[in-house]
C-alpha cells in the first residue's frame, strides 16, 4: 500500500510540474484558478516565468527524492540527503496547507474567490496529503 501511495504522489508531482511547464510556454488553461485573488477579483500574486520554472523543477526534484527515499529508483539508494530532504519537503507542504493567513491554506480569510474555492477543495488537501506522504517516507 505504501508503494502505491508513493507512486501516486510521484505521478501527481510530475503532472503538476508539467502543468507549470505548460504555463511557462504560454498555456492559459487553469492559470486564473491557480493564482490567489483579492476580494475585487484582481490577482494577488502573479509570478513570472522564472519563478514558475523554479516551482516546476522543484516539483520534479521532489518526485525524484520521494522515489529515491522509498528505494524505487534503480541504483539510487536512500541516504542522508534524501531522508532530510523528505523532512524539509514535509514542512514545506504542511506550511502551505496552513497558509498565509490571508489568501490560501486552512488559515485564509478571503474565501469568496475562484482560487479560494479550489484551495479549499483541492490545493490544501493535496498539500496535506503530500506532506503526510513525505513525513511517512522520512521515517524510514
Amino acid at each position: 500500500m505504501q508503494q502505491l501511495f508513493t507512486y501516486l504522489s510521484a505521478i501527481l508531482l510530475i503532472l503538476i510540474s508539467m502543468l507549470h511547464f505548460y504555463w511557462i510556454f504560454g498555456g492559459r488553461r487553469g492559470l486564473q484558478s491557480s493564482l490567489p485573488q483579492r476580494v475585487d477579483g484582481g490577482v494577488a500574486a502573479n509570478p513570472g516565468w522564472i519563478v514558475t520554472f523554479i516551482v516546476a523543477m522543484g516539483l520534479m526534484g521532489m518526485a525524484f527524492i520521494l522515489l529515491a527515499q522509498n528505494n524505487l529508483i534503480p541504483y539510487v539508494t536512500p541516504n542522508f540527503f534524501t531522508k532530510w530532504s523528505c523532512l524539509i519537503i514535509t514542512f514545506i507542504f504542511l506550511l502551505r496547507a496552513i497558509g498565509d493567513f490571508k489568501y490560501m491554506g486552512l488559515s485564509k480569510k478571503i474565501k469568496n474567490t475562484d482560487f479560494s474555492k479550489y484551495d479549499t477543495k483541492l490545493y490544501t488537501p493535496l498539500c496535506l496529503f503530500l506532506g503526510w506522504i513525505f513525513m511517512f517516507s522520512w521515517s524510514f
